[in-house]
């Protein structure tokens, strides 16, 4: 009996081996993986001779249609699927008042999460939600158990910002969030520190682009975190601390772990690939909270990654335009710089090319462990009966990274220039090819949203 889709001639990477074989598709999910011989015939026929043949990545961090990035889902779902990437995590907000809140008037966190779900009909790949507290409002505890069910299972906090939270608050949270079994995960700046630092800048005339990461310091960064991953622990919560950026910071997440079952971190492709020197190249292009930092800070996350304190690679792809960065003070325009489209190609030269780690290694922090992380048992893997989600990579191809192949709306790179070898060449999400040789072939509407499992962290 005929499947739809063989995947032949290609080195299957999984999170634990790489070898060679054919993987069989069926009605979307995978069937077997093992010898051509051995596997049903297949409708069509996929050749991946000289290629890499790799779970989809999972990224569960980016900003899409809302307040801090102008993509829509379907330029950043199109970024998505020529990146390789199968499945991401967005944000829905809780929305607040403020002096920079977009919204009229607070409304509830399930808002939110009904009105990003309904993105749905604009995706070619598949999507989950975390919940984004913006407000100290005793609501959000009646309404947590119901946002749970809707299958949203993580929470993000602030500690900075105008929205930022009190660690008063976000104890109570935290105590919430164990009693549900959910995930925290946490921007962790100190506020204070950074505004003072800003101010102090400010009434110098620093407001050279270059100066921008001192006013956000590493060690900002590693207080807050600090101070959140010990409130998680004190309430027997799931910590995430989000893009991680500093040595500083992950030694504060590694002085919590015990046997790391309740505290993870992540960094991001950024974090691993530039340091600070970018602003002096890019101007305010690279502005990015928390701050791209040191070349010894970029050698750190390659430490922790490799220990296990940090097990996932990002992207936190924000969408902006030129003009709303460029020509102005550090301390004006917006944060955040795209990166989903790259992520996959960048993160390969620098771990795998230019520091030897291994391919297994790479669908590790990319596929497997976004995916367990964060409740998502058919993504990030190979396994028969799990979803199709898999990509072609041929890890020989060079090519110049350039802002005219952005399919988001953001029309510059951080990574513009860069010379890269290993290049997505096909991506396929629930066994349809949604992407081919760095075009778009998919249809908008193919990407579904995604109800979480609450993860199971014991293991």
């Amino acid at each position: 009996m005929a499947v739809d889709t063989v995947i032949a001639g290609g080195t299957v990477v999984t999170d634990t081996a790489t070898f060679e074989a054919a993987v069989a598709v069926d009605d979307g999910e995978i069937v077997s993986v093992g010898d051509e011989d051995t596997l049903p015939a297949g409708e069509e026929q996929i050749d991946a001779t000289d290629q890499l043949v790799m779970p989809g990545v999972v990224d569960p961090h980016v900003h899409v249609d809302d307040h801090v990035s102008i993509d829509s889902y379907r330029t950043a779902a199109s970024a998505a699927a020529l990146g390789g990437v199968t499945t991401f995590i967005d944000f829905a907000w809780q929305a607040y008042e403020g002096g920079d809140s977009p919204w009229d008037e607070p409304a509830p966190l399930l808002d939110g999460v009904k009105r990003k779900r309904e993105n749905q009909s604009e995706a070619l790949v598949d999507f989950g939600l975390h919940g984004g507290i913006m407000r100290e409002d005793d609501d959000l505890f009646a309404e947590l158990a119901d946002v749970v069910d809707a299958g949203v299972t993580s929470f993000k906090m602030y500690t900075a910002y105008e929205f930022g939270l009190s660690n008063g608050f976000m104890r109570r949270v935290f105590e919430a969030l164990a009693e549900a079994d959910a995930v925290g995960v946490v921007h962790s700046e100190d506020d204070s520190v950074c505004q003072s630092l800003m101010e102090e800048l400010r009434a110098d005339g620093e407001d050279a682009p270059e100066v921008y990461p001192q006013s956000r310091p590493d060690y900002a960064e590693a207080m807050a975190a600090e101070d959140a991953v010990r409130l998680a622990t004190e309430a027997g919560a799931k910590y995430y601390g989000i893009h991680t950026s500093c040595r500083a910071s992950a030694a504060a997440l590694d002085r919590f772990r015990d046997d790391g079952s309740q505290v993870r971190g992540e960094t991001c492709t950024h974090y691993t690939a530039l340091d600070e020197s970018i602003h002096a190249e890019l101007g305010n292009l690279p502005k990015i909270a928390p701050p791209i930092r040191s070349p010894d800070d970029v050698d750190a996350m390659f430490e922790y990654l490799r220990r296990g304190v940090l097990s996932v690679v990002s992207t936190d792809h924000v969408a902006q335009r030129r003009t709303s960065k460029e020509d102005m003070p550090w301390w004006e325009g917006p944060f955040g710089a795209n990166g989903i489209q790259a992520s996959l190609p960048v993160f390969h030269d620098v771990a795998v090319n230019e520091r030897g780690l291994s391919y297994p290694f790479l669908v590790r922090v990319m596929c497997a462990n976004p995916a367990e992380t964060f409740g998502l048992p058919n993504k990030g893997t190979l396994e028969p009966g799990t979803d199709a989600d898999i990509v072609l990579f041929d890890p020989g191809e060079t090519y110049t990274i350039t802002a005219e192949d952005n399919a988001s709306k953001a029309d510059y790179s951080i990574y513009e220039g860069r010379e890269v070898t290993g290049k997505v060449t096909k991506t396929l999400v629930r066994g349809k090819v949604v992407a081919d040789d760095g075009k778009v072939v998919g249809e908008p509407g193919h990407g579904k949203f995604v109800e979480r499992e609450l993860p199971d962290w014991s293991a």
